[in-house]
């Protein structure tokens, strides 16, 4: 009975050995690694068996580096995660790419050896714009509250009023004329008054010498006669 289990025990560890193997190979030796872009600068891997195109299954071992096309920034290396947002082959980094293009290379070293490349561009995304409430409402056209006037503003601004009206009225009403002109004017009045009062009287003591010196010769005539 002990040979009996020790031959049973040699052969199933045989078979398992041969068995092994065999189901290792199903898949092929080689991975197929696809880069297939980026989203929102994590790099976006889809890898596969070669031999049959199966997804992997286990956790691959793998390293992506990036390279600026113009050769002066270099990122990674970084490892590879499973992608949730994609089909069971894809694979993606936590690691971000900042804005640029980008040649990436992702080599796989577990399960079975694989390797991709492809250049990747990372555009700038430019941020939200924040407005305040004042913005907002001058861009969406609303029109601004207007707050009620408070009684002291109110009589501030009666006050106002009332003087900006009698301003207008003192402005719209004639200026008395300066004292010094009224002090000239009636001057030359008086002077062109004495003037005509002069010359009546000069023409009137003429007229009565005239009359005078008439009646003079009118005498001197009759005594001759």
């Amino acid at each position: 009975m002990r040979i009996r289990i020790v031959l049973s025990a040699t052969l199933t560890a045989l078979g398992l050995m041969f068995l092994i193997p065999a189901a290792a190979h199903a898949h092929g030796d080689t991975l197929k690694v696809v880069v297939t872009g980026q989203r929102a600068g994590h790099v976006t891997t889809d890898i596969t068996w070669e031999n049959d195109g199966d997804a992997i299954d286990e956790t691959v071992a793998a390293t992506v580096n990036a390279v600026s096309v113009d050769g002066t920034r270099t990122m990674g290396p970084w490892p590879l995660v499973r992608d949730p947002a994609a089909a069971p082959a894809g694979w993606t980094t936590a690691e971000t790419l900042p804005p640029g293009s980008w040649k990436v290379t992702v080599e796989v070293g577990f399960p079975a050896l694989g390797k991709g490349e492809l250049e990747v561009g990372v555009p700038v995304v430019d941020p939200a714009p924040t407005t305040g409430a004042g913005t907002t409402g001058a861009a969406t056209g609303g029109t601004p509250a207007v707050s009620a006037p408070t009684p002291d503003a109110a009589s501030a601004s009666g006050s106002g009023s009332g003087s900006a009206a009698a301003t207008a009225a003192d402005a719209s009403s004639p200026a008395p004329a300066p004292s010094g002109t009224r002090a000239a004017s009636g001057g030359d009045g008086d002077a062109v008054w004495w003037t005509t009062a002069g010359v009546a009287v000069t023409a009137l003591a003429g007229a009565g010498v005239g009359l005078l010196l008439r009646r003079r010769r009118m005498r001197g005539a009759c005594r001759t006669s």
